[in-house]
């Protein structure tokens, strides 16, 4: 087993030696761990080249790439792999001042970058970022769902963005804009549940056989994924099953709250989780930040409403928590697993009900001022019980 570490350098120059050798062992992977620990994935030489070679087949052919992602990641080695299949080095982004000085640094006719939605939505900010990006044959986009308004924000900016869709288990992205990649199948479980198979399927979790006989079944990675198909039969993930939460008897998906959120214009990151509650079962949590000052903080009323305008109002956060930013991992993705823990922070600020105990949402007043770390508001559950029993 070859363990993926070390600097962007180190890896390429082993990922190099490993796909020279005639019989490699298989290369240990380290999940993200955006939704708890993670795990080690043993992916084979030939499971990466089918998938590298799958993916430029798609794109247009070889080309040069930019290193923007974690290396020891797999997108990151998918990088370096592609780079390495057409005999050229990737110009590593942490090298360079900034994108664009690293783009200028690309040769050959080809270019292609690989980020996550983070990376991008900060580019944008830029014009010599969106004057770099508009460069690339295609700038793929995966890691984390992008929200609809980034990518039209990148596509009327002249950007050739690829969502894709993957994971370490799959050698990354094996479904380019809701289509798989050729030698790729995708199936649908009777409640929406992903599977994939196809010659770039991992070999199983390092020294987890149990773990792996639960997801590997029949030549089928069975992913923890929710999707359908659409009239064109392109694939749309809806989000994880475990990102689905039952909450007062109804089943909330957490990734299309998330999506509304992220058009609310006083909001500039959401990320959802939830809380245990003696009523409901379960309370959905909205965590924002970014926002610019205590004035611009919108009223959990004001979220609610603006959930409800397209969704079910039970849907709608029970709780809104301002952070000064959301938890990240290297990856880029928001890390998920320590979201619970910003929920009952001990410099978080409350909001109090007025002494009749009824008042709107989110229209309390503040008992003490908020730190830098975060705040946590509270619907008023007496009235949630008076709007669900109207069915509003």
């Amino acid at each position: 087993m070859h363990p993926v570490s070390g600097t962007p350098r180190e890896v390429e120059r082993l990922l190099r030696a490993w796909l020279e050798a005639p019989s490699a062992e298989p290369l240990a992977v380290a999940t993200s761990g955006s939704t708890g620990a993670p795990k080690l994935v043993a992916l084979s030489a030939p499971a990466l080249r089918a998938s590298a070679a799958a993916g430029l087949s798609r794109l247009g052919g070889r080309g040069n790439w930019v290193l923007a992602l974690p290396a020891r990641h797999v997108a990151g080695v998918q990088v370096v792999c592609r780079s390495i299949l057409a005999d050229t080095s990737p110009v590593i982004l942490a090298e360079h001042r900034d994108l664009a000085t690293a783009t200028a640094a690309l040769s050959g006719d080809r270019r292609y970058l690989a980020a996550v939605p983070t990376q991008l939505h900060r580019w944008l900010a830029s014009a010599a970022d969106v004057a770099a990006l508009g460069e690339y044959d295609a700038v793929l986009l995966g890691g984390a769902a992008a929200r609809p308004a980034l990518l039209d924000n990148a596509r009327l900016s002249g950007i050739r963005v690829v969502t894709t869709y993957g994971m370490s288990e799959t050698c990354g992205g094996c479904v380019y804009d809701g289509v798989a990649l050729d030698h790729v199948a995708v199936a649908l479980g009777t409640a929406g549940q992903i599977r994939l198979t196809g010659p770039m399927l991992f070999d199983g979790y390092v020294g987890r056989p149990e773990l792996t006989a639960s997801v590997l079944r029949d030549g089928w990675l069975h992913t923890p994924d929710l999707g359908r198909f659409d009239d064109d039969g392109r694939l749309e993930v809806i989000g994880r099953g475990d990102e689905v939460v039952v909450s007062g008897g109804v089943n909330i998906a957490l990734p299309a709250v998330e999506e509304r959120l992220e058009l609310m214009p006083e909001l500039a990151h959401v990320a959802l989780t939830s809380r245990p509650d003696p009523e409901w079962g379960a309370s959905v949590v909205a965590v924002v930040s970014a926002l610019t000052s205590a004035a611009a903080t919108p009223s959990l009323g004001a979220v609610r409403d603006f959930v409800a305008a397209v969704l079910p109002r039970s849907w709608a956060p029970r709780e809104l928590v301002v952070v000064d930013a959301l938890p990240m991992l290297p990856s880029g993705k928001v890390d998920r697993s320590r979201l619970p823990t910003l929920l009952d922070s001990s410099d978080s600020a409350r909001l109090d009900r007025p002494a009749s105990g009824r008042t709107e949402v989110g229209a309390a007043r503040l008992v003490r001022p908020a730190p830098a770390g975060s705040a946590r508001v509270r619907a008023d559950e007496s009235q949630e019980r008076d709007r669900t029993r109207e069915g509003t």
